[in-house]
């Protein structure tokens, strides 16, 4: 821009009619006809455009070596990056929040829950197990076991808006058929909804009084399993080995190091995890819910939560910081059923993972649910439905894309199909129809297969 402005006025001012023209052409008599007035009034014009220039010019220079300041400090690009983050999460938090119905009034603050009284998701139940075991002898058509697996209810969903773009609800479409393949596979059964339960809890809250009312709605369901929209199951041969939960019931993918030595906030996570349908589960959901309603509450109770957990930044309570300093600060009370899981992954995350498929493929098989064969791989961080998210909406698109195609190929193996890449919703014939079907069925159907979990490394 300096350039362009210093070159503007050079050129006109060898027009102004200050001398006259050698030549005494033509563009000299057409000059000196102009009034001086005029020409005084453009000569300033032209002088105001190049300090004008000259002025931008500086505010750039400026610019780009406090630039080069701020990075060189590492204390203010730490303390930036920290804000960054305070604030992304806030959004991610507040994200799913309630629609806003234009007909509502705003919010007063009269509205939010009471400080000072204790929320709760309902009704205290004090005998759910007693109350369970009268209705199964009263309904025997509905066991709680079938084929000599203990049932499973997996519950997931999303917002009631759509998403921010269309890519976004068309990733929402493909999460949501890996899981129906999953649990059609496996003998589950699903529910996706759309609905916030209660408005006071929120966002990641909102699982809260959902699972409670599943639980109480579906007494024939032994294990309620939520999993996070954006998380794909990427081994469709693996179950879950719920044998080993016998004297548990509560499984969730974590750490007992970063638990209890250093009191992280990212000890475990509650993006994929199981509740047994039982009195412990509803006295654990009752001690768990009153960190959540929004407004005052869950702002004052973000405090105790960040003064308590290494690592935490300062923003309003979350459902996931909530249950780690539950289960620290009353080990004794829960710890005793709770399971914390990371044999295989419950809970994958993504970066690290997604970029070696191909060498999975190669090395590994399927039913394996670790590191070397991934059971679930979530996309924390990436909200592909939002206008925001912690990495490149093209490097989350792809991965997904990949992760989808990685986990379907597995399905589609029993078709005869392939998709053409990890890239590619196309797909390719990978043998021909004969007149023998039921060969391929008892080769590559994954039910026929039996269970496969996590094996001895070799």
């Amino acid at each position: 821009m300096g350039q362009d402005g210093s070159f503007t006025p050079q050129k006109r001012a060898a027009a102004l009619p200050t001398t006259t023209a050698a030549n005494g052409g033509v563009r000299g008599r057409a000059a000196s006809m102009i009034p001086r007035g005029r020409q005084i009034h453009k000569t300033f014009n032209n002088i105001k455009i190049t300090i004008l220039c000259g002025f931008v010019t500086i505010l750039v220079l400026r610019g780009t070596i406090g630039i080069g300041n701020l990075v060189s400090n590492e204390a203010e690009a730490e303390k930036q990056q920290m804000a960054e983050d305070i604030n992304r999460i806030l959004a991610e938090i507040r994200s799913d929040g309630d629609p806003t119905d234009p007909n509502e009034p705003p919010a007063a603050e009269d509205d939010f829950i009471n400080p000072n009284e204790t929320y709760t998701l309902g009704p205290k139940i004090s005998n759910w197990d007693e109350d369970r075991k009268v209705w199964f002898s009263k309904n025997p058509e509905f066991p709680s076991v079938v084929n000599g697996k203990p049932r499973i209810l997996l519950v997931t969903g999303s917002s009631p808006n759509p998403c921010d773009n269309a890519i976004g609800d068309h990733y929402l479409l493909k999460a949501i058929k890996n899981k129906i393949d999953y649990c059609r596979i496996h003998g589950i059964e699903i529910v996706y909804n759309m609905a916030h339960l209660e408005k006071e809890m929120s966002g990641y809250w909102a699982k809260l009084p959902l699972i409670r009312r599943l639980m109480l709605s579906h007494p024939e369901v032994e294990w309620i399993w939520w999993m996070d929209s954006d998380a794909l199951f990427t081994d469709m041969s693996f179950e879950i080995p719920l044998s080993k939960y016998n004297d548990h019931n509560l499984v969730i993918h974590g750490y007992q190091d970063l638990l209890y030595e250093q009191k992280s906030w990212i000890a475990l996570n509650t993006g994929s995890f199981l509740f047994r349908n039982c009195q412990w589960s509803l006295d654990l959901l009752d001690a768990w819910a009153p960190m959540g309603p929004k407004g005052p509450i869950r702002e004052e109770a973000g405090k105790v939560l960040t003064a308590n957990l290494k690592g935490r930044p300062a923003f309003e309570a979350d459902d996931q910081s909530a249950l780690i300093y539950l289960l620290i600060s009353k080990k004794n009370q829960w710890m005793n059923k709770v399971f914390v899981e990371n044999s295989y992954y419950l809970h994958g995350y993504w970066v690290g993972l997604v970029d070696r498929y191909e060498e999975m493929l190669e090395k590994y098989h399927p039913g394996l649910g670790d590191d070397r064969w991934p059971f679930v791989t979530h996309f924390v961080g990436c909200k592909p439905c939002g206008s925001y998210g912690d990495y490149p909406v093209e490097r989350c698109l792809r991965s997904m894309e990949r992760a989808f195609n990685f986990a379907d190929n597995q399905v589609l193996r029993l078709y005869g199909f392939k998709h053409r890449g990890l890239v590619s919703p196309n797909l390719k014939k990978v043998r021909n129809e004969t007149v023998t079907p039921l060969v391929y069925v008892d080769q590559f159907d994954i039910r026929h297969s039996g269970p496969q979990t996590t094996a001895s490394r070799s």
